[in-house]
C-alpha cells in the first residue's frame, strides 16, 4: 500500500530520527506504535506554534508508509486546498494524520466531515492522529459528539524544548544532513540568532548550502562570517 497522491509535500527530514524528543518521549513512542500496529487508535497532539506538531505528524505518516500501510497527511484550514468531502472519504486508509484541525472548528461542513471520518476509522479499525494548538475541549467545535470522540483517545501536549535541547536538536538535524556541528559552534550560532525552531533549522540549511559550496567545515569563524554576510 502507498500514500494517497494528494498535492501535499512531506518534508524529507520529517522522520522520528531527526526529532529530539526531550520531554516528549511518551508521545514519540505512542506515534511509533500508531505507525506500526494495525489497531483502532485516536491520538490528539496539542502545543504552540513551532512546537514540532507538523514534524511529528509527517514522521508518523512516513513511518507508517515504511510499514506498508496506506496513509495520508492532511493539513486543513486557511491556505489548504483540501475540502470537507475529500477528508470524509479518507476513513478507509490505515493511518490518517490531520494537521491544524482546530482551524476548521465551528464550520458545520467540516465538523460533519470529521465526524464521518472518525466513524469510518473506528469501524475499520484504523488510526487517526490530529494536531491542534489546544486540547479538544478547548477548541471551538460546535458538535458535542465530535468533542467527545476526539477526547476518547490519548491526548499529548507537545512540550517545547529547553535551550540546551534546541542546541542538541540542531546538532541532530546537522548530523542527518551529513554535517558535523561541534558543541562550541552550535552554541555560538544558537545564542546569536532567533531561537524559534523553524528559524534555527532554516539557518542550518543555509549554512549547509554555503559550507557545501565553499567546501568548508562549520567552525566559529565560518559561522561568524556567514552571520555578518548572510
Amino acid at each position: 500500500m502507498e500514500q494517497i497522491p494528494l498535492d501535499v509535500q512531506l518534508a524529507d527530514h520529517a522522520v522520528f530520527d531527526t526529532w529530539l524528543a526531550g520531554d516528549n518521549g511518551a508521545l514519540v513512542h505512542a506515534l511509533q506504535q500508531v505507525a506500526a500496529v494495525q489497531t483502532f487508535t485516536v491520538c490528539w497532539l496539542w502545543g504552540g506554534p513551532e512546537s514540532g506538531k507538523t514534524h511529528l505528524l509527517q514522521a508518523c505518516v512516513n513511518e507508517a508508509h515504511r510499514h506498508n500501510f496506506c496513509t495520508a497527511y492532511l493539513p486543513v484550514g486557511p491556505g489548504s486546498e483540501l475540502e470537507p468531502a475529500m477528508v470524509k472519504n479518507m476513513g478507509d486508509l490505515d493511518v490518517v494524520c490531520i494537521d491544524k484541525i482546530d482551524t476548521v472548528a465551528g464550520s458545520s461542513e467540516w465538523e460533519q466531515a470529521m465526524f464521518g471520518l472518525f466513524e469510518t476509522v473506528r469501524q475499520r479499525g484504523s488510526r487517526l492522529v490530529m494536531a491542534a494548538e489546544k486540547p479538544p475541549l478547548h477548541c471551538a467545535f460546535a458538535l458535542p459528539d465530535l468533542i467527545s470522540r476526539f477526547s476518547s483517545g490519548a491526548t499529548f501536549r507537545v512540550h517545547p524544548l529547553a535551550d540546551d535541547d534546541k542546541i542538541k536538536a540542531m546538532q541532530l538535524r546537522a548530523g542527518w544532513r551529513g554535517l558535523e556541528l561541534p558543541d562550541e559552534v552550535a552554541s555560538f550560532l544558537f545564542f546569536r540568532v532567533e531561537r524559534g525552531n523553524r528559524y534555527l533549522f532554516e539557518m542550518l540549511e543555509r549554512l549547509d548550502r554555503k559550507a557545501l559550496t565553499e567546501q568548508k567545515r562549520l567552525t566559529i569563524p565560518f559561522v561568524r562570517s556567514f552571520l555578518a554576510n548572510p
